[in-house]
């Protein structure tokens, strides 16, 4: 039995859930998301709440999916009502970011600035060397922000690079002078 999936999810007001041809969609004040179920998964609204079950077929790992369907189902309405973001600081001398138009400009100390573009859904915001990555889209805000990281992934000996704001870089030791 998945543990996660047993749990119930609360639909908040303003949110509604629908479930047609193994697809579920949420619809709130920020927006639509749409997820296709394709495990023999059953779901049951009621007024307020969303109840999941794994159906009666013989499936292997069906309690997996179980729990998994539960925790898609329940970001899709937490980001519909309250949205999610990541944030990402820019360490180094001469690093930079600027925002131009709804993209990023990113000089990194590479010969040339590294242009990203905002998905659809996708927001960024910037503060001096810091940037946000937001939507309604856990998965996307996610990818997102990863792949900016990856354009530079801070290293080891003087912490320069992109990194999350709440990631703590282990710094290694340089090389010691000869006497």
């Amino acid at each position: 039995m998945s543990r996660v999936g047993k749990k119930s999810i609360t639909i908040p007001q303003g949110v509604t859930v629908s479930v047609a041809n193994s697809v579920v969609e949420v619809k709130g004040p920020k927006g639509t998301l749409n997820q296709s179920i394709d495990r023999p998964i059953h779901i049951e609204i009621t007024e307020n709440e969303v109840f999941i079950t794994p159906g009666t077929e013989k499936v292997k790992n069906i309690n997996a999916f179980w729990g998994l369907y539960r925790a898609l189902i329940q970001n899709m309405i937490l980001g519909v009502t309250q949205g999610f973001e990541k944030k990402l600081k820019i360490e180094g001398i001469g690093y930079r970011v600027s925002q131009q138009g709804s993209g990023l400009t990113l000089n990194l100390g590479y010969s040339h600035p590294i242009e990203v573009p905002a998905p659809d859904g996708i927001t960024f915001s910037v503060e001096k060397n810091v940037i946000t990555v937001s939507g309604i889209d856990k998965a996307l805000v996610g990818q997102v922000a990863a792949d900016i990281r990856a354009k530079r992934p801070p290293e080891p000996y003087k912490g320069k690079g992109v990194r999350y704001a709440d990631e703590v870089v282990r710094m290694k030791v340089g090389k010691k002078a000869g006497s």
